[in-house]
This record gives structure tokens, sequence and C-alpha cells, in this order.
């Protein structure tokens, strides 16, 4: 049988980002990769049956939780139902709520009913196999973006693992903090998403041996926000016990967080402006209200995870210094330069204008700061100012955040630098290289194109070696990938080697990478 859709908000449009990639993660059994013996697995809920290609079998749109809706609508995550017969999981599930007004390309579906996952697995894997597991949580700001269009085919196929990838909560339905809800929420309010994270975790300790996987050899691995919950998780003491590995991809793990109290705080705000202004019932005016209007007002709260109550007790910065952390090991990373992704609206900055820039940002630090970044080093002012706010903003802060887990536990850094790569869903500034920005290395590691532009022969040489890393990451904790660079560990005695990748054959290991981001200036 095949799962009914819930209704859909009308007005809820997914970002180009999944638009793109849709088509190609979402096809199943047609081509030349037709199905043949469609694989069954029985889970805790029921059996279910996958499609199968050469390369991978495909569990798509497994409930791992309850529909989020009417009561369950800001409540922690409930058992899914179970059925009878078989159901199909040939078809994706919708993304989670969410809208992005720019560069919207076509509908796509989204619900409130968006708590599933899909597993991937090599063609013919039997029950017994014991392969290594990831799990993967995508990135979006916390407010948009879905597991579906993260393919994980080829990661499964190549690297002999199994991939699942994880649709959650997002926006004020997986962040909002309220009082009332954490009356009723045990542990807290505003960590919705967060336990919809465990949940899947939960899923997969108790689901993935039938599908050949090994429940004591979980890596958990995300990108952007998705890095961010890898960090909360590694903090987290009811994800203890659920996941071997961690890979942070693109975020840190020491950035500001909002308080439970703070976030309860901008919850009143936002609940008035959804129209929840009476305190005796508050929670059942949140529940019942329409999702455009959810949307239409997201602005008004504090969003991304909050500290404080029993979800998320401390930050990871707390955890780690006083050991309460889920110590393991560490992948992490970023692309050589994240912000150019993010920074159109300085697309024409002039000479003039990027040193009034540097000291509107810097202050008293700006003179050292044009000292550090002359514009003759640079094609533009726009590619100058955007690789200073790379180097503050993100490669310093994980290079921060790298030393000081590597101290507790084995950490493996990398930096993907590939001065040809696509760009997020095909964006471009006229006259300016956006290479190398914001979710770069992604089309290296899953089955979808970031860009019109597909993988060249030399990229997808540069993808195999990627995939060859991180496989060899999730089987054993080290990315020692047979025949590839060896790649060490991330310790002060190895002066602080990082890989980075590279392509052309041009990966290799450096010592330079503080001294290439100026991180000895930035984290003084």
């Amino acid at each position: 049988m095949r799962r009914p859709l819930a209704a859909l908000a009308a007005s809820a449009l997914l970002p180009a980002l999944a638009l793109v990639a849709s088509a190609s993660t979402a096809s199943s059994a047609s081509g030349p990769d037709a199905d043949r013996a469609a694989p069954v697995v029985r889970t805790d809920s029921g059996l279910v049956q996958g499609v199968t290609t050469d390369r991978a079998d495909r569990f798509l749109g497994l409930p791992y939780a309850a529909p989020p809706v009417r009561d369950l609508r800001f409540a922690p995550p409930a058992a899914p139902s179970s059925w009878k017969g078989v159901r199909e999981a040939d078809q994706q599930s919708p993304a989670c709520l969410q809208f992005q007004p720019s560069g919207i390309r076509e509908e796509q579906a989204v619900s409130e009913d968006c708590l599933y996952l899909d597993v991937y697995r090599p063609s013919g894997t039997k029950p017994g196999a014991r392969l290594p597991v990831l799990v993967w949580f995508h990135g979006g700001a916390n407010t948009q973006g879905t597991g579906v269009i993260y393919g994980g085919g080829s990661m499964a196929a190549k690297s002999d693992v199994i991939v699942v990838t994880v649709n959650y909560r997002l926006g004020a339905l997986g962040f909002l903090a309220h009082p009332a809800l954490s009356e009723q929420t045990p542990g807290g309010s505003g960590n919705y998403a967060r336990m919809d994270q465990v949940a899947s975790l939960k899923w997969v300790q108790d689901n993935i041996t039938r599908f050949g996987g090994d429940t004591g050899n979980v890596t958990i691995a995300g990108q952007s926000a998705g890095g961010g919950a890898v960090c909360d998780l590694m903090a987290m003491p009811s994800a203890r016990g659920l996941f071997d590995k961690a890979a942070v991809q693109s975020s840190q793990c020491l950035q500001s967080q909002s308080t439970l109290a703070a976030g309860e705080q901008s919850g009143v705000g936002y609940a008035e402006a959804v129209g929840c202004t009476d305190e005796a019932t508050v929670v059942a005016c949140l529940r019942k209200a329409w999702p455009g209007t959810l949307i239409a007002h997201q602005g008004e709260y504090l969003g991304g995870s909050k500290v404080g109550g029993s979800v998320l007790p401390k930050t990871f910065r707390q955890a780690l210094a006083d050991g309460t952390w889920n110590a393991v090991p560490v992948l992490t990373g970023n692309t050589r330069s994240e912000n150019r992704l993010a920074s159109e609206a300085l697309a024409d900055l002039t000479p003039e204008g990027f040193a009034e820039q540097v000291r509107e940002d810097y202050g008293d630090r700006a003179d050292r700061v044009l000292e550090l970044y002359p514009l003759a080093d640079f094609d533009n002012p726009w590619d100058a100012l955007t690789q200073i706010r790379t180097d503050v903003q993100r490669a310093c802060t994980n290079q921060q955040a790298a030393q000081l887990i590597s101290a507790k536990a084995p950490v493996y850094r990398y930096e993907f630098d590939d001065p040809t790569s696509p760009t997020l869903y095909g964006f471009a500034i006229p006259g300016k290289d956006m290479s190398n920005a914001h979710s770069a290395e992604l089309a290296y590691l899953f089955d979808f194109a970031l860009g019109e532009k597909p993988l060249t022969a030399r990229q997808e040489k540069l993808a195999d070696q990627m995939i060859a890393y991180w496989g060899a990451f999730a089987h054993s904790g080290a990315p020692k990938a047979k025949g590839e660079p060896a790649w060490p560990r991330y310790t002060e005695a190895a002066d602080w080697p990082v890989m980075q990748l590279r392509t052309a054959g041009a990966s290799k290991v450096i010592s330079s990478y503080s001294a290439d981001h100026h991180c000895d200036f930035w984290l003084s």
C-alpha cells in the first residue's frame, strides 16, 4: 500500500536547492537501472518494499515518527503507526513545511506530515551484512531544505555503507519556544527538530540491522545547519549511544546559541503575532493556526536550538570542557571561499567601498585587516571582502573548534578547494568567481546537481576520492582510503595537517591552513 499524503500548505514552496535536484533523486525504477527483484524488509512498523538498481537498493519515505500535526504540533515526536501488508517505499516524502520566496522555479510538495527518512544500501545487501551506517542531516538555516534531495546511492555503492537521509521539522515548527509549550514538553520547548533527529537515530538503532546495517557503527553527518545539528547531538544526553562518529561540514560547534529562557520570551511575541494572545488557550491556538500564518511570522522568534532544559542542557563547548559530551571521532572542514554564496548585495563594491566596509565591520582592527588582505591579492574588492568574511566567520572558527576537540578525540580536517566547482542551484554573479562557495562540496558526495552544469570528468574523480574518504571514515573512524593520499589525524604534534581536496589528483595535505586564512589574527 502507498502512504496517502497529508493536506499540503498551498502557499509553501521549496527553495531552488530542492527543485533542481528532486527529479534525479526521486526517480526510482526507470531507464537502464530498472527494477529487478524489489527488496522487502520488515521494520518495527511493518513490511516495506523498496526499489533496486544495478548499484543500490532504495527504501524511500519510511516513517520514523507519527505525523507532527494537530496535538503533535509543537510536541515531541511520537512513534509511527504500524500497517498491515507491504508498504511501497518507492516515493519520497514531502519536505517539511517551509517557504522561500526567492529563486522559485516550480512547486514542490511540502507538508507538516514530513517525518520520514530514506535508506540507501548497496544492491543486494543482506540482513546480516553489518555495514556501517551514515545518517545525513541536511542544511538550510534551520528554516528550509529537505533530506530527499541527497541521494545516497552512489555513496552506498562505492563505499559499501548504508546511507540514511532524514527530514526534520523546520522553522517555528521545529524551534519555537514558549512558556506554555515548555509546561507540556518534557525537557522544555524550542528543540522539536533536535528531538526529531534523536527519534530518527533511535529508528536506525531499532531497524537498520534488518537492512544490513550495523547499529554499533553509525556516523552522523551534516552540512551547514545540519552540521550544527551534529554539534548539538554530540552535546545531548538523549543522543548518547546512538552514534559512533560525527562529520561536521561547513559549520562549527562553538557558535552562540539562544537560551531556553530567551527563546520562551521571544516565543510569547511570536504567538501574539500569530494571533494567540490568551494565555489559557495559547497552546491550542498555536496548534490550530493556519500553516501559512506560522510561516509568515517566522522572523519574529529566536531560531535555532535552545540551550537549557534536559534536551540540550549545555552548549557543545560546555559539554566538551566538562567531559559530558558524546565523545566520538570527528571529520570536519569547510569550502575555501564559503561566503561567496551570501554576498550578492556587495557585487558592485568599489575599492573605496571595500575600505569603508572593512572599517565599519572591524573598527580599530581595520587597518590590520586591510594590511592582511591587500586588494592587489584579489580579482576585485568583492572577492577580498568575501574572503575576509569566510575566514573570520567560518574558516577560523572551524579551526578553533577542531583544535579543542582534538584534545579529546581523533579529528580529521579538510578544505574543499576546486576552483571550477558548481554553485548552489547554479547561482551566479556576473563577473564574479563563485567557486568553492558554501555548499559546493555537496554535489561531490551525493546524487544531485547543485547547478545547471553536471560534474566534469575531473570533478567526478574528485567526487570518487571524497566518497572513498567519507566512506572510510564511516567504516573505521579514520579516512584511510585505499589508493588515496594518506590523511593524517589533526594534531598539534603533526603541525595541524589539513587535507586539501582538489581535482586532477592534486589533493594533498597542507599545514598552511591557519596562515592562509590568517587565523592567528582572527582568533587573537
